[in-house]
């Protein structure tokens, strides 16, 4: 039995970019083997080699199939954990490298954003005993009928989070081109900080407001099995961010995080007849399409009649705004079905709200002495976010992110 620590390590497309990239990647693992610790690796495919596979696709068939597709794709990790197998052995190291099917990560039948189901850690072990580094092609499996299955967006981070749980450590290093998590995206804030620690509620709350550092569904894995996620450059040696139980955290700000999504639509239906069933048959038949729905908010005037303004993603738009007008006459709608795509989201997230009173009306304050109208508002007990014009969101970010987490006011 293998009775050393066993630490899995997640590197993504930039990490692995280049055969200097690769190379950087191997001597980074060397570390810890040298510490006497096993290494578990998960890699992503190089660079822009699955934007260049969906490229190739296209000139191929404009509507393929999406088990084609999965097909397809899944030969960029493939590239990428052969490499690294070399490079590994190139300086001394035994390594071996697998797909998912190879180590039967078994998921759902759903081509291009397949849900894992289990994972054999029987062939892992064997070469871990056996003093090899063992890297796992991220980002895909197989599913009951050995079809090759995709996991979707940050496929590879949720990989890594489920090799860890089945693999019982608590150990999971998610290396990235940027030394963690920050207060906001460096890009358009000059004054951003970095986080040493951050809860998993909060960065569920941040990745699903447009935070792109980690994917929601690692997280979620990462807060089922309390995996420790630390967030890291693989560029140089710094400390990055750790996402961990909000319990174990020595830190707690008020605000943690501010972000802003650009990627929503918003959708209103005016002069609704006020009575119960609607709203649950509209959100209903979009679940049943698939649609996902962010921001809703409903009002009912004096006159018996409601308005419904939801935001969904741009790409689901066109199929939204048609099962709403498909829903006109049951529903007696008279008035236009409106549609707005020029929106961001702006949210402010932090554990520190739970305990505070006022931030809400600071952060509505802000917008308004920056002249920015606020159309929509939701809140949960760690965020508030607010729908305005897209060519406020940059403005918008920097003038909460100063005043929350620079200048600390409340």
């Amino acid at each position: 039995m293998n009775d050393k620590k066993i630490v899995v390590q997640k590197y993504g497309g930039t990490s692995v970019g280049t055969p200097e990239r690769i190379k950087a990647v191997a001597e980074k693992i060397r570390q810890y083997v040298d510490r006497g610790i096993s290494v578990v690796v998960v890699v992503s495919a190089m660079g822009h080699a699955t934007d260049e596979l969906i490229k190739l696709s296209m000139e191929i068939n404009e509507n393929p199939s999406r088990r084609e597709m999965d097909m397809l794709l899944s030969t960029g990790e493939q590239v990428s954990i052969s490499l690294l197998a070399m490079a590994l052995q190139n300086i001394g190291i035994d390594a071996v490298s697998f797909t998912g099917s190879q180590i039967k990560l078994v998921t759902d039948g759903n081509f291009s954003n397949a849900k894992i189901q289990s994972i054999s850690t029987e062939r892992i072990m064997k070469y871990l005993n056996e003093n090899n580094v063992v890297i796992v092609a991220g980002f895909q499996g197989i599913d009951d009928d050995e079809n090759i299955t995709t996991l979707g967006r940050g496929g590879s981070d949720t990989t890594a989070v489920a090799l860890a749980a089945v693999l019982k450590s608590r150990d999971c290093e998610i290396y990235t081109d940027v030394n963690g998590v920050y207060t906001a995206d460096p890009r358009i804030v000059e004054h951003t900080k970095k986080l040493n620690e951050i809860s998993y509620d909060e960065m569920l709350e941040l990745a699903r407001l447009g935070a792109g550092v980690l994917h929601s569904r690692s997280v979620e894995f990462a807060k089922k099995y309390n995996i420790k996620l630390h967030v890291r450059s693989s560029f140089n040696s710094e400390e990055g961010t750790i996402v961990m139980p909000r319990e174990e955290m020595m830190e707690k700000f008020l605000i943690s995080g501010v972000t802003s999504k650009l990627n929503e639509a918003k959708i209103t239906i005016r002069d609704i007849p006020d009575r119960p069933g609607i709203a649950a048959k509209l959100f209903e038949l979009l679940g049943k399409n698939k649609i996902y729905v962010n921001m809703i908010v409903q009002s009912t005037g004096h006159d018996n009649k409601a308005s419904i303004s939801f935001t969904v993603l741009k790409e689901n738009l066109k199929d939204a705004i048609a099962i709403c007008n498909s829903l006109r006459g049951e529903f007696g709608i008279s008035q236009g079905i409106e549609s707005k795509e020029n929106i961001a989201i702006v949210s402010a997230v932090g554990v520190g709200m739970l305990s505070a009173w006022g931030v809400a009306g600071r952060m509505f304050k802000v917008l308004s002495d920056h002249g920015i109208n606020i159309e929509m508002i939701s809140t949960s007990e760690i965020g508030i976010s607010c729908v305005i014009d897209t060519k406020y969101a940059e403005l918008a970010v920097k003038a909460i992110h100063e005043i929350f987490i620079e200048l600390g006011q409340v």
